[in-house]
């Protein structure tokens, strides 16, 4: 049944809810970071129950790096209009000119395609409460972060500058040009995501579902050739089909899938709830340097 959830996630269901409501009360602009992941697909989707029979009162921001897998473009496309959300969709046109891509320009690719290209967003927007999926739960820099994150102006995010919440309470009082993040998933893990779009029967990105793919391996990682025209091949790589999936999705030539036969919600519970690794094990982006996500965080990403 639909309505069927443990006491845990009916409380982090309510939970979400009530920091989605709340936030929005207090804005001004808002708007939902959506890169169609798990995360903010499950999300979304609590934001269509917050505010039900309304429609959604935030546009959907997708931030297109320009190495997106493609299915995962026409599941955002697709999920945008089911659920009644307008979708913006904003690329840093500057960087696709200069050819910024992940092959060439690893971490800087991050600062220019992901980073500056939502502080570009979310200035030509206007917003000042911008909804995350982010999960305290996902990464170290992240358990550091409060669901309600005041950014200076500039989108800065300074860690000793945050607000107390205790007893639940948040504070959403912004100065002028500071802007807040405001993550209603962070007390959520990535079992919760799993499970709550098991019992809401949420549909998600088809790449987190097993099935045959091409694929090269490369060191420890296997990278699903997504497009074969922009691929670069190492000089004793041939794509090979074998049975995998993601469990986390960034852009393709960065993203590592895992050997998987896992078809539906209740496979993919079973692996995660065996897994030895995180998810995030399989964003080779992550292993460039030690703590450059935080050092992101700090400049305005995500």
């Amino acid at each position: 049944m639909l309505d069927d959830l443990t006491p845990a996630l009916a409380r982090k269901e309510a939970e979400a809810i009530h920091i989605l409501r709340e936030a929005c009360a207090e804005a001004r602009n808002p708007v939902m970071l959506f890169s169609a992941g798990k995360d903010s697909t499950v999300m979304a989707y609590l934001a269509v129950r917050a505010f039900y029979p309304a429609p959604p009162p935030f546009p959907l921001l997708h931030v297109d790096s320009t190495w997106e897998f493609q299915s995962l473009l026409t599941f955002r496309d697709r999920f945008a209009r089911q659920f009644g959300f307008r979708l913006v969709v904003y690329a840093n046109e500057a960087g696709r000119a200069d050819n910024i891509n992940p092959w060439d320009h690893g971490d800087h690719y991050t600062t220019v395609m992901r980073t500056e290209a939502l502080k570009q967003a979310l200035d030509m927007g206007g917003y000042d409460i911008i909804f995350g999926g982010a999960r305290r739960d996902e990464e170290k820099s992240r358990a550091k972060e409060r669901i309600v994150s005041v950014r200076t102006p500039g989108h800065g995010w300074e860690p000793r500058r945050q607000r107390p919440e205790l007893w639940d309470l948040y504070n959403t009082r912004l100065s002028r040009e500071e802007t807040a993040r405001v993550f209603p998933l962070s007390n959520w893990t990535e079992a919760d995501i799993w499970a709550y779009a098991l019992a809401r029967e949420i549909p998600l990105a088809p790449l987190y579902f097993a099935e045959p793919r091409p694929t090269v391996r490369r060191g420890d990682a296997l990278l699903v050739v997504d497009d074969t025209g922009r691929m670069r091949f190492d000089a004793d790589e041939a794509p090979e089909t074998r049975r995998v999936r993601f469990r986390t999705l960034g852009c393709w030539p960065v993203t590592a899938a895992v050997e998987s036969d896992a078809e539906d919600l209740p496979g993919i519970m079973r692996e995660v709830l065996g897994a030895a690794t995180s998810e995030r094990q399989g964003r080779l982006g992550d292993k460039d340097a030690g703590g450059s996500l935080e050092r992101q965080k700090r400049e305005g990403y995500f």
